[in-house]
């Protein structure tokens, strides 16, 4: 199968190499400096979890052709970088596209994707559950298991769900069909966005992040108030259970946090500035049709803004 990948941070690393183990004709997406490293070393992974090393061997472009056909497309990108992509993919006669990460505007992601004048557009969305950062050409990957990604279409099941599960048939990946994706992927965007804005106006220094205690209890807080915005809202809490603890147990979960906190691990957090003031300012959206009270949120919210 042909495939392609477009980004190669983290996400679409630790993807590519799944797709090159399954036996696939992998393409990744890249440019820059990233790209050199790409053409140069392979796909390097360092596992952080398993104490290995993998290097896998790509094909590299820089731009997408709208005559570049791939039986799929998975599109590695923070939410702050969709829009400038999707001319891109609308302009491309590959059919089956799979938009993965952070997301607030599937609806209107969709809808831009099906009027394609090229060839008609199937879409779905996706979380791959992986973690990590990249440095020296070097990708340092955490995940559990061999990976998985929480994925779902918008309207039913995914039309090429079949075209899915033969990608990674020879692989141990596992692809978690999800029947209500825009509302796992709210409900998900509830918990990392206040969490990720408090390690961010530390610098990821994870030691003073968990000293402030002031902080950790807005965060919690917080994301009890943007869960109770989803429900105002008609969203489904999913998963089930994770709204009901972090509203009625923030003590816990605020221990819970700082525990995982103090792991070596926890330094492997990535993010940025531009995304996470992206997610917030759909987000806020949300909260002005909502009659629920969020002062924890918009404290964090005013401090995310004065960040350059």
């Amino acid at each position: 199968m042909k495939i392609l990948v477009y980004g190669a941070g983290v996400q679409g690393s630790y993807l590519a190499h799944v797709l090159v183990q399954g036996g696939h004709d992998v393409t990744v997406l890249a440019r820059g400096k990233r790209a050199e490293e790409l053409e140069n070393e392979g796909v390097v992974i360092r596992h952080y979890l398993q104490r290995k090393t993998t290097v896998d061997s790509v094909q590299v472009i820089r731009t997408l052709e709208p005559e570049d056909v791939y039986d799929l497309i998975f599109v590695m990108m923070k939410y702050s970088d969709f829009e400038a992509v999707l001319p891109l993919l609308s302009d491309n006669d590959s059919r089956h596209i799979v938009l993965v990460g952070n997301n607030m505007d599937t609806y209107a992601m969709q809808d831009y994707l099906s009027k394609s004048k090229r060839s008609p557009k199937q879409v779905a969305f996706g979380f791959q559950t992986t973690a990590g950062t990249r440095a020296d050409g070097k990708v340092i990957c955490i995940r559990g298991g061999h990976g998985q990604m929480v994925i779902g279409g918008l309207d039913g099941a995914i039309p090429f769900r079949a075209l899915l599960e033969q990608a990674f048939m020879r692989t141990k990946y596992k692809l978690d069909f999800h029947d209500q994706i825009d509302a796992w992927l709210k409900n998900h965007m509830v918990l990392i966005v206040p969490m990720n804005m408090v390690i961010l106006f530390h610098a990821f220094r994870m030691k003073e992040v968990v000293r402030d205690d002031k902080r950790m209890r807005q965060m919690v807080a917080a994301m009890g108030e943007g869960f109770r915005v989803l429900d105002s809202l008609g969203y489904p809490l999913i998963p089930a259970g994770q709204a009901s603890w972090i509203t009625k147990h923030p003590h816990f979960i605020r221990w819970a946090l700082k525990l995982f906190l103090t792991l070596p691990v926890s330094r492997l957090i990535d993010g940025t500035v531009v995304e996470l003031k992206a997610l917030n300012h759909s987000f806020a959206g949300w909260r002005t049709l909502s009659d629920v009270s969020t002062p924890n949120w918009d404290a964090l919210e005013a401090e995310l803004l004065s960040l350059s």
